[in-house]
Order: C-alpha cells, then structure tokens, then sequence
C-alpha cells in the first residue's frame, strides 16, 4: 500500500513538472523529450515505407508544392525542421505528420481532394499535430493513466483473480473517459491550427469544410462520437465554421503579401 502510494504520488509529481502549452493556449502534459519523439518518427516513418510503395512522378511534386507552401510559413523553429513528405500507395483516404518532420500522403485521399486547397487543408492539419506535440501528450497520457489504474487497483486488492473483471472496466473507463476524448481534443486542435496555417500559406480555408463534405459523402456509418478518436464531420465542419471569418481574414493578408499556390493537381 505504501509503495502504491508513493508510486501515485511520483507520477503526480512528474506530471506537475511537465506541463507545457499548446499553441493554442492549452495546458498540456509532456513528459518525453523533443529528440525521443524525434526518433520514433524517424522509425515510425521507415516502417510505413517498407510496408506501402511510394509513387513518384506528379503527386510527389503535387504533395511537396502543398507542403512546402505551408511549412514556409511555420514559426522559424519549427519551419528550419528536415520536413519531408512521401506519396504512398494506398485506397484509404489518409494522411499523417510525425516528430521530426516526416508526413504521407496516400493516393485515396489525393481522389478525394479536388483541389490544391482541399489537400492543404488535410497537410496544415497534420502539421498541426506536430506543432501542438499531440504525439508526446499522447503518449504521456496514456503512460500517466496506466500507473494510475495499476495504484489503483493495488490500493483496492484487486490484484487477484477475483479483480480481473473490475481491473477490465477500470481500464475501459479509461479508454473512453480519458484517452479518447483526448485524441478527439487534439483532433479539433489541429483543426483549428491547421485552418490558420492553410491560410497563412495563401491557401482558402473555405476548401476545409468542402473537403470533409467530401469525406462525408464517401464514408459510411461512424461510430458515435463519445466512442470516436475523431469528432464527427459535422462536429469537424460547424468548429471550422465557427473560425472561418479569422481564417478569411488571415487569407486575404497573405494573398496581399503575394502567397499565391500554384501546385498543379495530377
């Protein structure tokens, strides 16, 4: 018991000392270091290539032009990262962005954005993450969550054969009370990030909302919200929606400034 105790306490204690803030003002607990997550994209990413082929040749420059436009406009710290963005192979309608700069694009979603400014709203949404360290609070979460449902159930006996059913709802609760309505806040944020990014870049925010349209119109069923890692896409288009008159404003700012995208689709 005593050893449950400390054991609770030091990770209270750790969490205290690691909170750090999103770029959108949100407190966050961050407990790995910049070159870890660096790393494990850095491996992350090496496997994905050796399990989906990449495609060259036009969407590779297409992919790159919508990047690069984007990242261009990134605070210097985070732009003077090695980013670098592959095309891979693939039906499903997906991107990511990891630590250290690494994003993918599958050719699924290059159907399903119609234009240059559909698919630079999915790109700044994925950097969005790795601005806001979703990866580490992520991680960190899960890591904190996991020592508290081990204290306790030490702390309540439940270490027996007899507290295997009560251990299984504990880390039930959990994952849908803690851990996923997490993932669904990151996914908002870099939402949020993501728009003003696209803007920045000279990119219509409007095309955001018409690409979860899309996305809308070729999915099926989704499961509800309070069991999704993502909001719904009527959730994810009335939160654009709500900060499309800053992002417009921001557009036109950079429009003025001569950021004009030209990135030919394929």
């Amino acid at each position: 018991m005593r050893w449950t105790h400390c054991l609770a306490v030091g990770a209270l204690a750790i969490a205290l000392t690691a909170c750090t803030t999103s770029p959108t003002g949100r407190s966050q607990l961050t407990l790995m270091s910049d070159q870890q997550l660096d790393q494990m994209g850095q491996q992350a990413f090496a496997q994905y290539q050796k399990e989906l082929p990449s495609v060259g040749g036009a969407p590779q420059r297409y992919a790159e032009c919508i990047a690069s436009a984007i990242v261009d406009v990134l605070p210097e710290r985070e732009r003077n990262q090695n980013w670098q963005i592959r095309v891979f192979e693939s039906e499903q309608a997906n991107a990511f962005a990891m630590p250290g700069g690494y994003m993918g694009v599958n050719t699924g979603l290059l159907e399903i954005a119609e234009t240059q400014d559909q698919l630079a709203s999915v790109v700044a949404h994925e950097i969005g993450h790795v601005l806001a360290r979703h990866a580490n609070e992520r991680a960190s979460n899960q890591a904190v969550t996991q020592i508290g449902i081990s204290a306790l159930g030490s702390a309540a006996g439940l270490e027996g054969p007899g507290g295997e059913q009560m251990m299984a709802a504990l880390g039930l609760g959990a994952q849908y009370g803690i851990l996923l309505p997490f993932s669904r806040r990151h996914e908002s944020e870099a939402d949020s990030i993501g728009l003003m990014l696209m803007a920045d870049a000279g990119f219509d925010p409007r095309a955001s909302i018409a690409l979860w349209e899309n996305m809308s119109a070729q999915g099926g069923g989704q499961p509800p919200a309070w069991m999704s890692t993502h909001p719904s896409h009527g959730q994810r288009i009335g939160g654009l929606e709500a900060q499309m008159s800053e992002a417009m404003s921001r557009y036109e700012q950079a429009r003025s400034a001569g950021r004009t995208p030209n990135c030919p689709r394929p």
